[in-house]
């Protein structure tokens, strides 16, 4: 293994391996098979991409993303190493060129989709090469049930049947029990080891919401947290993606839209546009973001339900690859879950199939609809217990109201009886709200006993019926234009020996926020003008190389070089991610725009940002009630950042107060006496004085003493 830590260090920039990676990367290197399922962002790729330089040969990488094979070459170029790919985007003279290099041992890595690898010309080909092993990249693609199934996957095996002595390693960081035992199945993989890692995300924060008027609400979310940062937003259908991403336009966002019906040339520009630039919010369908390595997505959001537990975990995946605090934020309603039932029921699957779908969906509508900890029943869902609640989602942060609504869903299920089951939500609601109009009079529903009854008003009575649907008490009847009708689980309820708590229905629309935004960001206030000059530096690399700035340098680099600062390229090899290629390629102009941006010794402290804040503008020659206006915060605000500066010999008293020896000398009297009684407040240095000196003077003058 020295040898796979010493590549490790040389071309990668890491100290050490993560989580389970030694043991892959060993199961590899000696011959063995593995099944990797390690969440978004845990370093998959390490664990072929070492082993393939250690073994003799070339490593065959399956992956089922055309469009990204060109980043995952030009990131591995970077860090020196010789990796292509074969595919159909390319002309059939770089083809030629890219097999000569293959059969003249020049190529550590190849990348192919499994379309190609599994051509008759291809597998030839493979016979003339001496090949390191085989990488099948999110094979959960293996799996019928699954998400994103692929059919040439399940014919992967015969890469086993060819090459028997190649060791092969399956990927994945969505599977459940289920998924699992398909792609050992499909793969033949039974014997392979096992190498499972907790599915937990701790870096992001879950949030999820019933309601109305989605867009606005998603609105809301952006403003308050992300008002200029890399944002993915995933819509159920074409439509809602090209508008939504017109609004965004409209809002001052760089939105673009990303869909199937967007022709080749459009979805990659509009793909590289978002992986290139910063601050882009890219609008999709779920034909969007498998295999995206953009490590800074700060936040998804989605506008619609997700058909299941699998793909909103994979897609919220997406957020935070970086370790960085990350937001997952969903927004639903009544007709998402309507238009999901409808969509399974109208399709031509098997009735096994159909099944299958419905329980994921079930389990998706759980997570929604509970009151406990969205983490805790995510990754149960995995097969993964998380003992304590995370405090780290909206309803650890936020505990959702409940309220006994056993009287109100009888009201709603009988009305659905006495209307014949033959009406959709909206009318019912109509009756039960008690409302004359011509369809209820024609149908002489006025005369009901469940007219007018109850005290709900129209939203809260929708809520009511989103739940008794999504809970399974009713359903919509698809070949009867969404009627309602009673499922036989409502009997109990409806003959009262059953009683049944609901999500109480929240009326304002709040901003969203993590419960976290002092962590938003790591860089310190001191470090803003490095941290902003290396990322242009870093994006005009990347202008000029034709590749996303992340592929140049990750956000976490550039904070290790604003924490560290290093003056040498010794100095600059120690921080992580800078192995000897980018050290060779950028070291000197990294360390020349370190020099020319040195850390102001006031702000190179401990103190937190807001404290620094202000500190920065004391120090431009701001007085406090100036920082005050400029800062909108209380001039009491501003001047316990300054005392908690004095108190930490970042400043000098005389730096903050004018006052005269005397008057010193007779506050510092007066708040050593008040000490000295064992029992210190500052009212009754206050008051001592007889109230001729401000709070914010005798604070600043305490924060001096070192009492």
């Amino acid at each position: 293994m020295s040898q796979a830590l010493d590549i490790l260090r040389r071309h990668f920039g890491y100290d050490q391996f993560r989580l389970q990676q030694p043991q892959i990367i060993e199961t590899l290197i000696n011959g063995g098979d593995a099944l990797v399922l390690m969440p978004t962002g845990g370093g998959k790729s390490l664990c072929y991409q070492i082993p393939a330089m250690v073994r003799d040969g070339v490593a065959i990488v399956i992956s089922p993303l055309i469009a990204l094979m060109q980043d995952q070459v030009d990131a591995l170029a970077q860090n020196g190493i010789n990796a292509a790919f074969l595919n159909s985007s390319q002309s059939p003279e770089q083809q030629q060129q890219v097999t000569r290099q293959l059969l003249n041992n020049e190529i550590e890595m190849l990348y192919v989709a499994p379309e190609r690898a599994l051509t008759e010309g291809f597998l030839r080909l493979l016979e003339q090469c001496n090949i390191a092993l085989f990488a099948i990249d999110e094979a959960h693609c293996v799996s019928q049930w699954g998400h994103d199934f692929r059919r040439d996957y399940q014919s992967l095996y015969r890469l086993h049947d060819l090459f028997p002595q190649i060791p092969r390693i399956a990927l994945t960081a969505t599977a459940d029990k289920r998924t699992r035992q398909e792609i050992e199945q499909q793969l033949r993989l039974q014997d392979a080891a096992k190498f499972v890692h907790s599915f937990d995300r701790p870096n992001i924060f879950y949030r999820i919401s019933e309601g109305s008027n989605n867009r606005q609400r998603l609105w809301n979310f952006v403003r308050e947290n992300h008002t200029a940062d890399s944002g993915i937003v995933y819509c159920l259908s074409r439509k809602q993606v090209e508008s939504t991403a017109a609004w965004l336009c409209d809002k001052g966002r760089d939105a673009l839209p990303y869909h199937a019906g967007l022709d080749n040339a459009t979805r990659a520009r509009h793909q590289r546009h978002f992986l290139q630039q910063e601050n882009v919010i890219i609008v999709a369908t779920i034909a969007f973001g498998m295999g995206i390595d953009k490590p800074d997505v700060r936040f998804v959001a989605h506008l619609n339900l997700p058909k299941n537990i699998e793909s909103y975990y994979q897609e919220t995946g997406r957020a935070g690859r970086d370790g960085q605090p990350a937001n997952a934020w969903l927004a639903y309603g009544l007709q998402d879950i309507i238009m999901l039932r409808q969509m399974m029921q109208q399709s031509d699957s098997d009735e096994q199939y159909k099944r299958v779908l419905h329980n994921k969906m079930e389990a998706m509508l759980g997570l929604c609809e509970q009151t406990q900890c969205r983490r805790q029943t995510l990754l149960n869902y995995f097969g993964e217990s998380l003992a304590e609640p995370c405090g780290h989602c909206d309803n650890c942060i936020e505990p959702p109201q409940t309220w006994d609504a056993t009287e109100a869903s009888r009201m709603a299920l009988s009305c659905v009886i006495r209307t014949g089951q033959r009406f959709g939500v909206n009318y019912v609601i109509d009756v039960l709200m008690g409302k004359e109009q011509e369809r209820i009079l024609q149908n002489n529903h006025h005369q009901l006993s469940t007219f007018g009854i109850g005290n709900l008003d129209a939203a809260e009575w929708r809520s009511l019926f989103r739940q008794l649907i999504a809970l399974g008490y009713l359903v919509s009847d698809v070949d009867s234009y969404g009627a309602l009708k009673l499922h036989p689980d409502s009997k109990p309820l409806l003959k009262g020996e059953q009683d049944l708590y609901l999500r109480k229905f929240e009326r304002e629309i709040k901003p969203a926020t993590t419960g976290r935004k002092d962590k938003k960001t790591t860089v310190r206030v001191a470090d803003t003008p490095l941290f902003d000059a290396l990322r242009d530096h870093r994006k005009q690399l990347a202008d000029e190389q034709g590749v996303p700035p992340y592929v140049i340098l990750h956000d976490k680099t550039l904070h290790e070089l604003c924490r560290q600062r290093p003056a040498s390229s010794a100095q600059l090899a120690t921080i992580i991610g800078i192995g000897a290629r980018k050290l060779e390629l950028y070291g000197r102009d990294l360390i020349d725009i370190i020099s020319q941006h040195p850390l102001e010794k006031t702000l190179d402290n401990t103190l937190s940002d807001t404290i620094n804040e202000t500190l920065k503008l004391h120090t431009n020659g701001l007085e406090p009630d100036a920082i005050a206006t400029q800062r909108e915060l209380s001039l009491t605000s501003i001047y316990s950042h300054l005392s908690s500066a004095i108190s930490a010999d970042v400043l000098a008293l005389d730096e903050v107060i004018k006052i005269d020896r005397a008057q010193l000398d007779e506050i510092v009297y007066s708040i050593e006496m008040v000490h000295s009684e064992g029992d210190f407040k500052l009212r009754k240095v206050y008051e001592s004085l007889d109230r001729r000196y401000d709070y914010n003077i005798l604070n600043c003058v305490n924060a001096s003493l070192s009492l």
